[in-house]
């Protein structure tokens, strides 16, 4: 499965959710980036290389990163991508690395969200500095102001999600992604759900397009 949305539309808390429906591992590339930095691995060099430089990781080095990652003994089953693929040439080196293992094409799905309610989910997003715990002033506020529930830890904004960069973020995601939905579209392997709902919902929402495609290829 892969979950393709803007920034704010839910592809972690979905792909997590989505994990324990199908008892699969959620593979998050920001997570494998920070696995394999700091596990020093080949690979995990040559990202922290990139970052530090200010360059974007090579589609090389994050096609190498996560066919290691599919390689591993859990994935065999299936698996929820999250950050994975961004563009057309991640998708194809996808399509290559499953057909290698002898996978199944991918189900995708995009998480469509209204930018008016983006903007509202990310400018009120705050994060523990303790344990990363992630709390919203507007749909999820801590109990206390400006402190995480468990911890009492300081709740932060990332510079992020300020609303001037979340603009840009949106304008980027727009310009790289619309190509990528085209093409899982053409390939007859794009799913679209609404995510503007509840958490919940959104993930039986998810459920239900994933399994309607699945019946589809069945019966096709």
């Amino acid at each position: 499965m892969v979950l393709i949305g803007p920034p704010g539309a839910g592809k972690g808390t979905q792909a997590k959710g989505l994990a324990r429906v199908y008892g699969v591992p959620h593979l998050s590339t920001g997570d494998m980036f920070r696995e394999n930095i700091r596990r020093g691995t080949a690979v995990g060099r040559q990202a922290q290389a990139a970052m530090k430089r200010g360059d974007l990781v090579s589609d090389e080095i994050v096609v190498a990163m996560v066919g290691e990652r599919l390689a591993e003994p859990d994935c065999a089953g299936g698996f929820v991508l999250d950050g994975f693929p961004r563009t057309v040439a991640q998708a194809e080196a996808l399509a290559g690395l499953l057909r290698r293992a002898g996978g199944a094409e991918p189900v995708a799905v995009e998480i469509q969200v209204d930018s008016s309610l983006l903007l509202r989910r990310l400018t009120g997003r705050r994060m523990c500095k303790v344990d990363g715990e992630i709390y919203n002033i507007y749909d999820r506020p801590p109990k206390t102001p400006g402190r995480c529930d468990r911890d009492g830890g300081e709740l932060v904004q990332r510079d992020d999600d300020r609303e001037e960069v979340i603009r840009e973020r949106l304008a980027e995601y727009e310009k790289h992604t619309l190509p990528l939905l085209e093409y899982y579209r053409r390939q007859g392997q794009l799913e679209e759900v609404d995510g503007s709902g509840e958490a919940a919902a959104v993930t039986r929402a998810l459920v239900d397009a994933i399994e309607r495609k699945e019946y589809r290829g069945r019966h096709l």
